[in-house]
């Protein structure tokens, strides 16, 4: 049975979920400010406590990779070193924005007939770290920070509905005004890692974790 810790600090919301054989057993998350330091690790042991999984049982962790917050990238990936290294299992690392892509699909957030899925996490002002992904999962473009426009990602609007998915995409709602532009602002959810951070262990692209 796979067991994969995964831990999503890369914005405001501080989550963690552990997963069993392609399924979400443990779910934990707060939207406290500045929590991520002091709650990440707690989480983590509410669930080991809750499955009564220890943490040598389970194949591995995975954490985001951001983009996103420096100071909750850091904290992530500092709690997912520290248990890769405690319990001799490897490193797994998800884009958060792959994780934004996986939530509009496992929650069914998209529009009918949604031909991409543009995912934002927020920079400053008008900026946003984005790419742009096909309605199945995949990436089109290279993830790269924006200034948002009135004419960005005309011409994937002009082609039908648009799902701009983030805690970066509320913001863009009052200058992207096409027609088929959809909005939905949310923080990544931990347990939205899951298909991603499996199809990296199945296909064993772990992560150096001294290095990372």
């Amino acid at each position: 049975m796979d067991t994969i810790i995964l831990i999503e600090t890369s914005t405001g919301l501080c989550s963690t979920a552990m997963a069993r054989d392609g399924k979400i057993i443990s779910y934990k998350e707060s939207t406290e400010p500045r929590s991520h330091a002091s709650l990440t690790a707690v989480f983590i042991k509410e669930m080991l406590d809750e499955t009564g999984i220890g943490p040598a049982e389970c194949n591995a962790v995975c954490v985001s990779m951001g983009p996103g917050s420096y100071t909750g990238l850091r904290v992530g990936v500092s709690t997912a070193k520290g248990l890769c290294f405690g319990a001799g299992i490897p490193l797994l690392a998800v884009g958060t924005l792959d994780t934004l892509v996986w939530q509009a699909k496992s929650e069914g957030l998209m529009p009918e007939g949604c031909r991409y899925i543009i995912p934002m996490i927020d920079a400053r002002r008008m900026e946003v770290y984005t790419a742009v992904f096909s309605a199945d999962g995949r990436q089109l473009t290279e993830t790269a920070p924006l200034i948002v426009s009135e004419d960005s990602f005309g011409n994937y609007l002009d082609e039908g509905p648009v799902l701009f998915i983030g805690d970066g995409a509320g913001k863009t709602a009052s200058v992207i005004r096409h027609p088929d532009a959809h909005f939905i602002q949310c923080c990544p959810k931990a347990s939205s890692m899951l298909v991603p951070a499996m199809t990296e262990y199945k296909e064993k692209r772990f992560k150096d974790v001294a290095y990372f």
